[in-house]
């Protein structure tokens, strides 16, 4: 896409950096609940922002809308430079978004594990790969019914796609935020290894 305004170098690079971590640092799942009336989302299960956690509030309908604001503001900060500086920014504000939901300046740093933020930069980038993100995902909790594993297993997949079909520049940035999502989840990926994450449907504790 050619870009309305035209972006090339750092100047370019630093907005989209700014503005894509402005936007992804916008934290929803702590919004949404306190606009409900409910605890502090930080005070529930694992105190974290994402959509997970706001399902153990019991409310699946602001669960559901955390997931899909987490997911836009993916979606949005990269269309957004894509349009306005071009390729080459929207990649860089696509990484600023999904640090900015992972550290969001107005939570002190502590904000979600950046799943949905990466399923809205990929579907901005290529969304039938969102959509085979999604199908992997389903697929996975299927078979074992743990939603981490489910995601997991998707985003490793994520950067083998993305460059399988050509999607190169992406496949880069996409293995970076694969290993980033790795490291958000390294604790459930030690209970998987010791059996106690907790499944689908299950009750879970202080995750």
């Amino acid at each position: 896409m050619t870009s309305a305004i035209g972006g090339d170098g750092l100047p370019a690079f630093l907005a989209a950096l700014v503005f894509g971590y402005l936007l992804g640092s916008i934290p929803f799942g702590l919004i949404l609940t306190r606009l409900a009336g409910t605890r502090d989302i930080r005070e529930i299960g694992s105190g974290n922002i994402g959509a997970t956690n706001v399902l153990r509030t019991g409310r699946k309908g602001l669960a559901a809308a955390t997931l899909v604001c987490d997911i836009l503001k993916g979606t949005a900060a990269v269309l957004a430079a894509l349009y306005l500086l071009g390729k080459d920014a929207a990649i860089i504000a696509g990484l600023g978004a999904f640090l900015g939901h992972l550290f969001p300046v107005w939570l002190r740093f502590k904000g979600g594990k950046g799943v949905a933020t990466y399923i809205g930069i990929l579907a901005a980038f290529a969304w039938p790969l969102a959509l085979a993100y999604g199908a992997i995902w389903i697929l996975v909790a299927v078979l074992t019914r743990y939603s981490s594993l489910s995601a997991l297993v998707a985003t490793t997949a994520t950067p083998v796609l993305l460059w399988w079909f050509g999607y190169s520049p992406e496949a880069q940035l996409f293995v970076v935020l694969s290993i980033i999502v790795f490291v958000t989840h390294r604790a459930n990926i030690a209970r998987l290894v010791t059996g106690t994450e907790s499944k689908i449907g299950q009750s879970a504790v202080a995750q």
